[in-house]
């Protein structure tokens, strides 16, 4: 359930605000209004856990927490680490720059070996200058004897040769041209180092680097303390943002100068406020939340319905204040969803086994915390792994195996309508007046698939329609929810229509009514917000194309849950080509053993690890996409309105209290 949120106001006098923030932290059950606020203290902390954040990001990669020394770490100080980090990460940056451009060099001159540069200006002081070129093969074979040109190297691509100019050149002219006469070749840059020092230089660089980073292991182990600075700095800081977001009452005398701050309590939680309020002289006004106002969400369910939050944190989903807490709902069909995408039984095995070997050991690991147990998440997996099993038994798939060569006992647990050996199961006697069988009985495989479509349209309606209803429950009295009955009745009609175009089930005769009579009941109820009756009535029919598109979406709402079964079908049809690529038709019975026999099973358990690995991974994707979609798509955001536009409550607290909450 959204807890009820009560908002209050807290005056204080201006001289007692310091002492008065921090007894209301220790109360820590006030949630404080969002306000834009800044000051020069604020931004001072900021920055300096944007510093902090930086230096520890930098520090992540040096060590894992389990090899650091309990006698060397978290003892210095963070004032002095964190600038040391920073100064450190630029100089690693910097050097690594310096390598790249000094490799980048060597490889550049190593072709023409080790000489110095400087030679070339001596030899150039007598009369002599020799330019260094790297001519390509084509132009260097078609080059005249008039440029004279000493040859050093060559290789596949280009001749190394240098340009000799002066008057003592070789041949006896006054100059052998300009440098830049080999048409369409530039001269070779001297470099200004030789390859030797080039080299002695990226060593140098190399072992800079490496103290450098040898001091960053060091300061890793500082992690500890660089964790205490930042809840310090983030409880300064919504300190401070409380300090600076409080309003004061002015042009009153300064020693009765007062100021207020505002916020949100869970109504549960009103009467702590009020005795903290009464202790230490506060004046505190509380009322109900107004339409204009965003109280925070904060979300209370049953331990049995808790394991689904982890999720909604996951994917970053927080209910607005007004919207609903749809956990109960969404655990249940999500489970649902997450074995029909699987639909394996050993898949399921192998998920439960990781999700129970997970929680152990976070459980182990997090022995020493205060009300630290089995983790939700791991429970979630374990139930939702669990549902996988029963799905999968219930459909005879066992790693996508033919159903045939299980076991008899496995065999035993396949549920009749999923029973691809035996014909099509009739619908129970009572529910024959509402559904007949097509008048071509799938049989055979098709059978299991028609009836798994089936029930993908049955549990896609019913969900819907649960969403419905809970709006109608949401606006009685108010005469709008007639108007979301019309659309349930509406639901039930579309229900049968889709039933009748994708499965051949005959429709029955009071479908067409329901959606003929549940579209009216909209048209009349839909804008009934006050006002004239039938002037209103004429409004929701001005809304004729919209409403009329809305309803075409509602039909295509209950036809997307085929993907269950389609995304099901593909990682079954998956599975299946991996087993027969690793295990041939006739199997390995008859086979002499052998290497080659040894050889085949290895490579047939090497591709039905990876195969069977890959189809876990993609229908885990595949919950994500779809899985999740259902739920908060066409379930909570076409029918139930949801946009999920709320913040999760937060109170201003120590950490120790918001614990506790």
């Amino acid at each position: 359930m959204i807890v009820p949120m009560k908002k209050v106001s807290l005056v204080v006098t201006e001289r007692d605000w310091t002492a008065s923030l921090e007894k209301l932290r220790e109360v820590g059950v006030l949630h404080l209004e969002r306000k834009n606020v800044s000051s020069d203290s604020l931004g001072a902390l900021v920055g300096r856990r944007s510093d902090l954040g930086k230096a520890k990001g930098l520090l992540r990669r040096y060590r894992t927490e389990e090899e650091l020394s309990p006698d060397a770490s978290g003892r210095g100080k963070p004032e002095e680490t964190v600038p040391r980090v920073l100064r450190l990460a630029e100089r690693i940056k910097t050097l690594q720059e310096s390598l790249l451009h000094q490799v980048k060099e060597k490889r550049r001159i190593e072709a023409w070996g080790n000489f110095d540069p400087a030679d070339l200006s001596l030899i150039e002081k007598h009369g002599l200058t020799l330019i260094p070129y790297e001519i390509p093969l084509k132009i260097y074979d078609s080059l005249g004897g008039e440029v004279k040109l000493l040859p050093l190297s060559r290789d596949k691509r280009v001749v190394r040769a240098l340009l000799v100019k002066g008057l003592d050149a070789p041949g006896g002219g006054e100059t052998s041209g300009e440098a830049g006469d080999i048409p369409g070749v530039s001269p070779f840059a001297p470099p200004p180092r030789s390859l030797a020092e080039v080299e002695l230089l990226i060593g140098n660089i190399k072992a800079d680097i490496a103290a450098a980073e040898q001091e960053m292991a060091v300061l890793a182990l500082e992690r500890k303390s660089l964790d205490r600075e930042e809840g310090e700095l983030r409880e300064r800081i919504e300190f401070e943002t409380a300090r600076a977001g409080m309003e004061t009452l002015e042009e009153i005398p300064v020693e009765s100068t007062i100021s207020w701050i505002t916020g949100f309590v869970p109504r549960d939680r009103l009467g702590v406020l009020i005795r903290a309020a009464a202790e230490n002289g506060w004046a505190l006004v509380s009322q109900d939340p107004g339409p204009d106002d965003r109280p925070p969400t904060l979300v209370k369910s049953n331990p049995a319905v808790r394991i689904v939050h982890p999720l909604f944190s996951f994917l970053g989903t927080v209910p607005g204040y007004r919207e609903y807490d749809i956990s109960n709902s969404y655990l249940i069909f999500f489970c649902l969803f997450f074995a029909m995408i699987f639909g394996d039984a050993a898949y399921g095995i192998l998920l439960f086994a990781a999700s129970l070997a997970a929680g152990l050991a976070i459980k182990s690991k997090n022995r020493n915390v205060k009300g630290a147990g089995f983790p939700d998440a791991a429970k979630l997996f374990m139930l939702l792994s669990f549902c996988t099993v029963a799905w999968g038994a219930a459909t005879g798939s066992w790693f996508a195996a033919p159903v045939e060569q299980l076991p008899s006992f496995l065999r035993a647990l396949i549920i009749p309508p999923f029973d691809n050996t035996g014909p099509l199961v009739p619908f129970p006697p009572g529910l024959r007046k509402v559904f007949n069988l097509p008048a071509e009985i799938p049989m055979d495989d098709l059978k299991t698939r028609w009836n798994i479509q089936f029930l993908c349209f049955t549990v896609g309606a019913a969900q819907l329609i649960w969403g419905r209803g809970k709006n109608v429950k949401k606006l009685l009295p108010s005469l709008t929810a007639f108007a979301q009955a019309g659309w349930l009745v509406m639901m039930i009609g579309l229900y049968f229509l889709v039933l009748f175009m994708l499965l051949k089930i005959p429709m029955p005769p009071f479908a067409v009514w329901l959606i003929g009579g549940g579209l009216v009941l909209y048209f009349i109820f839909a804008e009934q917000n006050g006002g004239n009756f039938f002037r209103n009535i004429g409004k929701s029919f001005s809304n004729f194309l919209s409403i009329f598109l809305n309803a075409v979406g509602s039909f295509a709402d209950i036809i997307s849950y085929i993907r269950l079964f389609a995304v099901g079908l593909a990682g079954s049809i998956i599975a299946q080509s991996f087993n027969s690529m690793a295990i041939p038709a006739g199997g390995f019975g008859g086979v002499d053993f052998s290497a080659g026999l040894i050889l085949r099973v290895f490579a047939a358990a090497l591709i039905l690890i990876f195969g069977h690995g890959l189809n876990i991974v993609m229908n885990a994707l595949s919950v994500v996409v779809h899985g999740v979609r259902l739920n908060l798509l066409e379930y909570a955001g076409n029918h139930l309105g949801m946009e999920w536009s709320g913040y999760a409550y937060n109170p201003f607290a120590l950490r120790q209290k918001k614990n506790e909450i």
